[in-house]
C-alpha cells in the first residue's frame, strides 16, 4: 500500500489554474478521460479499480467511456485510490495529475489535434443544447395534454 501510495505522490501535482485550457481541463477532457489518466498513473488494470472500489469491471469501464457516472460515495472512494481530488475528477482542477511533458508533433498532427479539440467542443456544445430543446419540448408537450 505505501509503494502505491508513494508512486501516488510523484506522479500528482497542484492544477489549480482555472484556465479552460489545460491538458485534463473540462474542456479538454472529460471526467472517463481523467478517471482513466490516473488509473494508468497508478498501472492499475479496470480490473484492478473495479476490485478496490467494489464494483464490477464494466461498472469502471462505463465510466471511463462517460456512458454512467459513479455515485458520490464511489467517487470520493475512487478519490483516495487514486490520490486525486474529486473536483479535480469532475472538472479538472485542484489536486490531480500533472499535465504530460510536451512533446514537439509534425504539424500535420497539431492540426488533427486541434481540430479534434475543435469538434469535441462542438459536440459538447450540441449536447448541452439538445438537452436544453428536449426539457423545452417536454414542457411544451406536458402543457398540451
Amino acid at each position: 500500500m505505501w509503494a502505491r501510495t508513494n508512486q501516488a505522490r510523484k506522479v500528482c501535482a497542484v492544477n489549480d489554474d482555472k484556465s479552460t485550457t489545460g491538458w485534463y481541463s473540462e474542456d479538454a477532457a472529460t471526467f472517463g478521460d481523467r478517471l482513466a489518466g490516473a488509473r494508468e498513473v497508478l498501472g492499475f488494470s479496470q480490473h484492478d479499480l473495479a476490485r478496490h472500489l467494489g464494483v464490477k469491471d464494466k461498472t469502471v469501464l462505463a465510466w471511463e467511456q462517460d456512458m454512467a457516472e459513479p455515485r458520490a460515495n464511489k467517487l470520493q472512494m475512487m478519490s483516495g485510490v487514486l490520490n486525486v481530488s474529486m473536483r479535480w475528477l469532475l472538472t479538472g482542477e485542484g489536486v490531480g495529475l500533472a499535465e504530460p511533458d510536451a512533446v514537439e508533433l509534425p504539424g500535420d498532427i497539431k492540426e488533427l489535434l486541434a481540430d479534434m479539440r475543435e469538434v469535441s467542443s462542438q459536440v459538447s456544445q450540441l449536447g448541452q443544447r439538445l438537452s436544453r430543446i428536449e426539457k423545452r419540448l417536454r414542457a411544451a408537450l406536458k402543457e398540451r395534454n
